[in-house]
């Protein structure tokens, strides 16, 4: 049965006010509409897609006008007798729908209740901004302080929506000509609990949950180069978290990482690990293992470094490596001993080859920090 208009609010001026006031108080779309039913004598739903439907009922005419709004053209709804688009500047962000046929004014309303729900729209909007200044100043914090509070993590992210209690997966990603504010969406899409925030240009993120998780977190991402850390159970650590992701993407973007070889994986991970928390020891086994040959081939043009990474690869066959590198047996023979020569590393014994082999992992992580 129709409701009949308040008498103390019989116009739409009045139902504004009203609409707006309830609005402020925090009372949403939901009482916004309620109002233009009660002045309309129709049920009313105003639907802004991107604020999600308040109401469980609503859920139809939710895709109905998403759809509208992506450029489709599906059937109105039966009972949609009139709807009001809802326009801010020259984009359309929603509509009023009128569910019954309604008075003869019932069009006023649903123009009242549109200019109301941006008053809505913008409320929303400010309470995003707030949050992911919050959200972005608690990961810079996160970022350039190592005396956080392990529990204060904890309950500064929970105040953002992010459960830390069970540790976390760091995640860096480098846009590339694409804004920023896609990948922040696409990460908030797959992963609702995640902080994540533009900083110094980069993407970073905490995942909640496993690696498993944030890897498909990464894959949401598109084309974007993205580095993902380990799955630190203390939160205590998600700053090194945030650092080892940040060193994957860093090796990423150097394309580093042997062929055939996932760079976030096995000895790649503990030595990024060694590297977020102890800078130091990887740059200094660097220095005692492949230091000299990378100089060397620096300063005369050489290739001593791909030479030993070929027969490293190729299970130390002369003959497989030689073909590998284009070269003369000889030549690799020649080489692999200017290797034990700088190195005092001999690579025709098992135990200076693993030793070689690591520094050249070192290597690959470190080489995008290097002085040029």
């Amino acid at each position: 049965m129709p409701v009949s208009a308040p008498e103390s609010l019989p116009s739409p001026r009045g139902a504004h006010l009203e609409m707006v006031g309830a609005v402020l108080a925090g009372d949403g779309l939901e009482r916004v509409a309620e109002i233009a039913a009660a002045h309309a004598g129709a049920p009313v739903a105003v639907i802004v897609p991107r604020l999600a439907a308040p109401v469980e009922a609503w859920a139809p005419y939710e895709r109905y006008v998403a759809k509208r709004l992506a450029g489709g053209r599906p059937d109105r709804p039966a009972e949609v007798c009139a709807e009001v688009p809802i326009v801010s500047g020259k984009q359309e962000l929603g509509a009023v729908l009128l569910l019954g046929k309604g008075g003869a004014d019932a069009g006023e309303y649903l123009h009242v209740a549109a200019v109301a729900a941006l008053t809505e729209v913008a409320v929303a909007e400010a309470r995003d901004e707030t949050e992911q200044t919050l959200r972005g100043s608690f990961l810079e914090e996160v970022l350039t302080r190592d005396d956080l509070d392990p529990g204060d993590i904890v309950r500064r992210a929970a105040r953002l929506g992010c459960d830390l209690s069970a540790g976390a997966v760091g995640l860096c990603a480098d846009p590339g000509e694409r804004a920023p504010g896609r990948l922040l969406a696409a990460i908030s899409g797959e992963r609702p609990g995640a902080l994540a925030q533009t900083v110094g240009g980069r993407v970073y993120a905490l995942l909640p949950g496993s690696l498993e998780d944030a890897r498909r977190v990464a894959n949401r991402l598109g084309q974007a180069l993205v580095g993902i850390s380990s799955h630190y159970t203390d939160a205590g650590d998600v700053r090194r978290a945030l650092e080892e992701a940040d060193l994957v993407l860093g090796v990423t973007l150097a394309g580093g990482g042997p062929p055939g070889e996932e760079i976030g994986g096995g000895t790649y991970r503990l030595l990024f690990r060694v590297l977020a928390s102890h800078p130091e020891e990887v740059k200094s086994f660097y220095e005692d293992t492949l230091a000299p040959l990378v100089r060397y081939d620096g300063q005369y043009s050489t290739d001593l470094v791909g030479t030993l990474e070929a027969y490293l690869s190729q299970n130390c066959n002369m003959n497989a490596t030689a073909q590998t590198i284009h070269a003369h047996r000889h030549t690799v023979s020649y080489r692999l001993e200017r290797v034990k020569e700088l190195s005092g590393l001999d690579p025709f014994t098992s135990e200076d080859r693993e030793r070689l082999g690591l520094g050249l992992k070192a290597y690959r992580i470190i080489e995008p920090r290097l002085p040029r």
